[in-house]
């Protein structure tokens, strides 16, 4: 059997889509690629199990749609899955429907096709309704489970819990469907063991697609780990992956594997700098003994590492901690100054909690990097300038290096979505629109203001200690190349978030 994990070209003005393993989908004028580690584990893990796997990321290739397709079509894949997210879903509606047409025409190609993300785990028969997709995948374990639908495919293996398809019936008109042709083996469930999967084929799922091009590598060529699946929290409102990963569920792989996994990297791939992609990286514990074996083993020395961090989960002990075994980036999701925001959000934090955390941070040598978000149906402009202006002093007291500003969007599967929803604040459910290019909520403030206060949170670096402060930091050609990149991702999101019309 041969499967295409793949990514086909998503052609549009609006620039480069970030798709892979995306928590929040943009489309980007200056783009990041990102490793996409649960489907390079699915690769990986179908690929030891004896089948045929293609590791297909036009995107991140740059190929137009059509040589994507001709290769699809010169192949003829047994199975091909699609990650994909809830502005992007229409498109990938009409890509399957074309695929199967041309899997029909050809003849000889029996092809299927299922859709992976937290977009189709929210709402699985909705793709099945609106499109010819063989298959749905719901939850979050896409290489256990991809394997499971290989072998079920393949050898006759039962289905686990968590998939949707189609009816025998649905099956032998290969047409759209209704509610009363859709099959479903279940919830899905997060039990799997995460200890038991083998490392990632680098190689297989092209690695070095995404050593280079991302905003927040400092040195490169970089990459992707993921210690843990997904956050231990969980509970944020609006976060898309607690559709896939509700932090009741958390799972952590072994300390001792992960620094094997990161040797590995170091010493066959020459990799500079790693990128943990867990929601929030594991603490307590687990930290103290990853920490330990990075210091021991002699990585620290040798590779920098970042990660997701929350803001009141570290004291300055374990921060130091973090800077002796080698971390540098430390990204955290603050998202807004006004405290009744952070609790409708179920975000856990404080905002007095804010500044001491980046602050221990900095202490500790790490940079860290905060994300904000405007567009809230219930802020004000004078709510979401405060969060303005707390990200102006924290980048004026040197506490902050980096900031990514977004409109929050409620994406389905999400409590926000069904606050919004419930509460008539949908704007729209056209999910080409749901993009964070505009706020598809009903708020106080303008379109015009929205992108305004979402420049502004990217301009709010600009005060002369800050610039002042990066210039005496620089050390090595890396160091300028890096504040080079950082300033045309900048100018970037601005281009992203600019006024038309």
């Amino acid at each position: 059997m041969k499967i295409f994990i793949s990514y086909p070209p998503l052609e549009s003005a609006k620039g480069i889509p970030l798709l892979t393993q995306n928590r929040q989908f943009q489309w980007f004028n200056s783009p990041t690629y990102i490793y996409p580690m649960v489907p390079a584990s699915a690769a990986t893990l179908l690929a030891r199990n004896g089948y045929g796997v293609v590791w297909d990321d036009a995107i991140a290739e740059g190929k137009s749609y059509a040589a994507w397709l001709a290769n699809v079509k010169r192949e003829k894949p047994d199975l091909i899955v699609l990650e994909t997210k809830t502005p992007v879903v229409k498109r990938h509606w009409r890509i399957i429907d074309e695929l199967k047409k041309e899997s029909l025409e050809i003849g000889n190609w029996k092809l299927e096709i299922v859709l992976i993300g937290d977009h189709v785990t929210a709402l699985p028969e909705e793709s099945l309704s609106n499109s010819q997709v063989d298959y749905v995948l719901t939850g979050g374990d896409y290489d256990f489970m991809l394997l499971n639908l290989a072998n079920h495919l393949a050898k006759d293996e039962a289905l686990e819990p968590g998939w949707y398809f189609r009816s025998a019936k649905g099956k032998a008109q290969n047409a759209k469907l209704t509610a009363g042709d859709i099959c479903t083996t279940g919830k899905f469930q997060l039990n799997h063991d995460l200890d038991s999967l083998p490392m990632i084929d680098r190689e297989l799922t092209k690695w070095e697609l995404y050593a280079y091009r991302n905003g927040n590598y400092k040195q490169v060529p970089s990459t992707y780990v993921m210690s843990a699946r997904d956050c231990w929290w969980g509970k944020c409102s609006f976060c898309s992956w607690t559709t896939i990963f509700p932090g009741a569920h958390f799972r952590a792989r072994s300390p001792k594997l992960m620094l094997d996994e990161i040797g590995l990297l170091i010493e066959r791939y020459g990799v500079k700098e790693i990128m943990d992609d867990s929601g929030s990286l594991p603490i307590g514990g687990w930290l103290r003994e990853f920490c330990q074996g990075m210091i021991e083993r002699g990585y620290s020395e040798k590779v920098r590492l970042n990660c997701n961090m929350r803001l009141n989960a570290l004291n300055q002990e374990e921060y130091d901690l973090m800077g002796r075994a080698g971390f540098r980036f430390v990204l955290y999701g603050l998202e807004s100054a006004n405290q009744a925001t952070l609790d409708k959000v179920n975000k856990n934090l404080k905002v007095e909690e804010m500044e001491p955390g980046v602050r221990m941070a900095k202490r500790a040598g790490l940079d860290p990097h905060i994300t904000a978000m405007v567009g809230y149906p219930w802020e004000t402009y004078e709510d979401a300038q405060r969060t303005v202006e707390l990200a102006k002093c924290l980048f004026k007291k040197g506490y902050v290096d980096t900031l990514q500003a977004t409109i929050v969007i409620p994406y389905p599967g999400t409590p926000y979505f069904k606050e919004c929803r419930d509460n008539g604040w949908l704007k729209t459910t056209d999910w080409d629109r749901y993009d964070m290019r505009e706020a598809v909520v009903k708020t106080p403030l303008t379109d015009g203001q929205i992108k305004e206060l979402t420049q502004g949170l990217y301009k709010s670096f600009l005060s002369p200690q800050f610039i002042v402060r990066k210039i005496l930091s620089v050390r090595s050609w890396a160091d300028v190349k890096f504040i080079l990149r950082a300033g045309k991702k900048v100018l970037g999101h601005l281009l992203d978030f600019r006024k038309r019309g």
